[in-house]
């Protein structure tokens, strides 16, 4: 089974667009929305949700006041000045890390997990998706991540799906490192910017590391053709092979607007047929073709 994770080096650059038009293209396939932070491909694929199971995250900690002492010691160690002189925790201030549970003499403080977010089991009419919803604030997400990659493989296994198509979280952190480990291969989404390109080579440093083999698509590249030049040269410089490159098109909003994805909104254009050759050369890669298989990395704590 083979896993293609589509990332970007900063929000905003076509990565759902394109992961979206991926998934229509794809066959035998399940989907799997990683951008627990931010999730919106099911704006694109309207999955009808079939499992909906809650994700527990981060403890925080509740006082047992009939096993208080009142001895005051969770006061000078709370270092977020959580608790109250009533030894009352404010659920805002509590970082959660802990420390006043593991101390406390009398052992009067609980540390019950939080219902963090949720993760849903889906159908789409491109297939089955995995995905995810965090809540406001807060944390765990390369944990929910790890999760909900685990079962998206799980669902291809068990429905005999040759592939996951990952729609991954930007930037370089915890969800991105969460969204790779163990992939087959990264497609990294790219803006024709001093900015983008300074994010792109991050990305590249971060796959290196974890020896996964790359590609790069360039969007809207003919914005700033001199910087696509100069992607394309540090992409070769680093062993990263690009797969294609796609212009400014107003298709890209007005299929948004609609709810659908680039191929489904206007399949016979010029530009859907440029991202279906990006989509063949991708399948055709030498990171897909002769990666063997990798196994999903533990789930990271945080």
């Amino acid at each position: 089974m083979k896993e293609l994770v589509i990332i970007s080096g900063k929000g905003g650059t076509g990565k759902t667009s394109l992961s979206g038009a991926f998934a229509a293209l794809a066959e035998n396939h399940v989907i799997c929305d990683a951008d627990v932070d931010a999730a919106d491909l099911h704006l694109l694929l309207k999955p009808t949700i079939r499992q909906r199971v809650d994700f527990l995250g981060g403890g925080q900690a509740i006082v047992r006041k009939e096993a208080c002492s009142g001895c005051g010691r969770c006061l000078e160690l709370c270092q977020f000045d959580a608790i109250s002189d009533t030894f009352d925790v404010d659920p805002i201030s509590c970082e959660g890390c802990g420390v006043c549970y593991s101390l406390c003499p009398e052992k009067a403080i609980d540390f019950p997990a939080q219902k963090c977010g949720e993760w849903f089991s889906s159908d789409t009419r491109f297939g089955p998706m995995v995905h995810a919803r965090l809540g406001i604030a807060e944390e765990n997400s390369g944990k929910l991540v790890s999760l909900i990659r685990r079962e998206a493989r799980k669902l291809a296994e068990h429905n005999r799906r040759e592939m996951i198509i990952t729609d991954g979280p930007p930037g370089i952190g915890c969800p991105v490192i969460a969204s790779i480990s163990g992939a087959t291969a990264v497609v990294i989404i790219v803006e024709p910017s001093v900015s983008g390109l300074h994010d792109m080579l991050r990305v590249a440093e971060l796959i290196t590391h974890f020896t996964i083999p790359g590609l790069v698509c360039i969007n809207k590249w003919d914005l700033n053709p001199d910087v696509t030049a100069t992607i394309e040269k540090e992409s070769q410089a680093r062993g990263l092979r690009v797969v294609g490159s796609i212009p400014f098109d107003p298709i890209v909003t007005r299929a948004m607007v609609a709810g659908r994805t680039m191929v489904e909104h206007d399949e016979k254009s010029s530009f859907v047929k440029n991202i279906k050759e990006i989509w063949q050369t991708i399948m055709a890669s030498d990171a897909l073709m002769n990666r063997p298989e990798n196994v999903i990395l533990p789930v990271l704590n945080r």
